[in-house]
């Protein structure tokens, strides 16, 4: 049981909407997408698109999806950060609180609620639960919780832990929570990323040189690797194919949920998906390593929407390996990365 007084931890998520009727689920949609970080148009440009025809257009059927994913508890992505939170909770004798980029709570709230607890606080440690940098995951969200901590001039120190992608408890934890299914009999298993504008991937580059723009960019070691999306997914996946010893044949990596038409990371797992039965690879393992906890995107995306398509397109079997959620290697890992940062 870890203890320190005078600390409390804030453990950070994407969001979700209130509900799944239409007017929260817009709500939602115009604060995600008018993310400067997410949609990184001009500001007039971005408000046109945004509320004038993708956010009219998306609200219904987005709220139709989470209709079809959403439980009786509320939302599985929050959902299930309360889960962690409880769990983590029962293994540190310090306060944890849930924050969301987007939606509720807030990291105010979750700031409020740390003071309520304890109003000397020293310190709180932040940890955005994305493995991955990303100008529109972690990034952003670590840029808002900062801007909160700021507007209101808290004395305590805020402590972030940064991208966790090749942390050896965390690979650790993901490769065990993969291991049971592939006791079956499978062809091929799927690393599905969220998927971003290859843009973004130059855009982050500090070096304006390296990303997708040296050969075989992921693997030649450059400064642009800590902002680097792609070379951090590239590791993650590379990393637990060889814990768990699978053949280069039998894996591959691909990319989620793209938006608008123009160029996003390719593989894009929806082709994929189309095209592996014929190759094949009819008996398919999927993970979705870019996410902790399950959501929409892997949930509806990928679990029913992913696999409908693999199975008309000729495939046999498909699994959705779930998101690490609560699992104990996983509540493990979290425990010790907090405590690293607090003895610092």
């Amino acid at each position: 049981m870890v203890s320190k007084s005078d600390v409390g931890i804030i453990l950070m998520n994407l969001g979700s909407p209130d509900s799944t009727a239409i007017p929260d689920v817009k709500r939602y949609l115009n604060e995600f997408l008018m993310d400067k970080r997410v949609i990184d148009y001009p500001w007039l440009l971005r408000k046109i698109l945004i509320e004038g025809i993708i956010v009219p257009k998306r609200a219904e059927q987005s709220a139709r999806a989470y209709a079809s994913i959403w439980w009786k508890e509320g939302s599985p992505l929050v959902v299930l950060t309360k889960q962690l939170q409880l769990a983590v909770q029962n293994d540190m004798e310090i306060p944890v609180e849930i924050a969301m980029r987007y939606g509720n709570p807030s990291p105010e709230v979750a700031y409020e609620n740390l003071l309520k607890q304890n109003p000397d606080l020293k310190e709180v440690v932040l940890l955005p639960l994305y493995p991955h940098y990303a100008m529109s995951s972690y990034e952003t969200g670590l840029v808002y919780a900062e801007e909160i901590y700021k507007k209101k001039k808290y004395k305590f120190k805020l402590s972030v832990i940064p991208p966790f992608y090749d942390e050896p408890d965390y690979i650790h934890a993901l490769t065990e929570s993969m291991r049971p299914y592939l006791q079956k009999e499978y062809d091929y298993i799927l690393f599905s990323y969220h998927g971003l504008p290859e843009r973004h991937m130059r855009k982050a580059d500090p070096t304006g040189a390296h990303c997708m723009k040296v050969n075989d960019c992921c693997h030649v070691k450059s400064s642009a690797h800590d902002f680097c999306y792609r070379h951090q997914i590239t590791v993650t996946s590379e990393l637990v194919a060889e814990k768990l010893g699978l053949p280069r044949e039998k894996w591959g990596i691909s990319f989620q949920s793209r938006l608008g038409r123009e160029e996003w990371l390719k593989p894009y797992t929806a082709g994929l998906l189309e095209t592996l039965p014929a190759e094949g690879k009819k008996k398919l393992l999927i993970v979705c390593p870019a996410f902790v906890s399950d959501c929409l995107e892997t949930l509806e995306e990928i679990a029913v929407e992913g696999k409908h398509s693999f199975l008309n397109s000729g495939g046999e079997t498909f699994t959705m390996i779930p998101c690490l959620n609560i699992h104990p290697l996983w509540v493990k890992a979290v425990v010790k990365y907090c405590t690293q940062i607090m003895e610092q």
